[in-house]
């Protein structure tokens, strides 16, 4: 029987990552299939995922992009794709295993209880949950979730977190043309236009750990999006053209 749930796990330049995370997520007692979206990954990450597809041919997908075209466009056309293949829970994750995939079936029990629609996990629901981190980038990452969260209102502590499950209705409801975030104000959006849609959201903890392989794919440019970005949903939302 085809899996209920799945994970959206945008790649570029994952090779060190992708085999182990494919192994843990196959080994969760909740079975999860994993759709990866792979921006033509110079270092191979797609032919390893092809190689790890062999083994696991019905929990596998592989959608390959021609270039680098970004956080945000990644997940909305794994939305898409996962919506058509019929799932209910479709998570997000990040390849570089600083989110823990053996976290995932605590999430999508939160969204498959009712308990909320959207499950986030959080690095600031309990204190501040992050391993390994310079000072510099936690000051950053902090203090851009407070500011996300005096200017839109939405009732989340981690509103940059990239690690959750969605109940399908919610990807249903939302426009998902409408997106225009690319970086990590993509995830800020999706928690607003969720929030603004009526939908519960939740925060479940979570330990999150910098990634030990690869580069982070930080930016000033996405530093910049997410500043404007914020004021844009929320203007955008008081003229009702969210």
């Amino acid at each position: 029987m085809k899996a209920n749930a799945v994970v959206i796990i945008p790649t570029y330049n994952e090779a060190h990552n992708v085999t182990k995370l494919v192994d843990i997520v196959m080994e969760l007692p909740r079975e999860v299939d994993i759709l990866f979206v792979d921006d033509g990954s110079p270092d191979g990450t797609a032919e390893l995922i092809k190689e790890k597809q062999k083994q696991y041919p019905e929990r596998i997908n592989l959608i390959e992009r021609e270039g680098k075209l970004g956080l945000g466009t990644a997940y909305v056309k794994g939305f898409e794709v996962a919506l058509e293949q019929g799932y209910q829970f479709i998570c997000e994750m990040d390849a570089d295993l600083s989110h823990d995939p053996k976290d995932l079936p605590r999430l999508i029990e939160v969204v498959e209880k009712g308990e909320a629609d959207v499950a986030i996990g959080s690095r600031y629901i309990k204190g501040i949950s992050i391993v390994n981190w310079p000072l510099s980038r936690l000051i950053l990452s902090y203090c851009a979730n407070l500011y996300a969260r005096y200017i839109t209102g939405i009732p989340v502590k981690d509103t940059t977190a990239g690690f959750k499950c969605l109940h399908r209705k919610v990807l249903e409801t939302i426009d998902l043309k409408k997106i225009r975030s690319n970086g990590y104000a993509f995830q800020i959006e999706i928690h607003f236009r969720a929030w603004k849609a009526g939908f519960a959201l939740s925060e479940v903890s979570i330990i999150f750990k910098e990634r030990e392989e690869g580069v982070s794919k930080m930016s000033k440019s996405i530093v910049r999006e997410a500043i404007w970005r914020v004021w844009s949903l929320k203007i955008r939302s008081i003229f009702g053209k969210l």
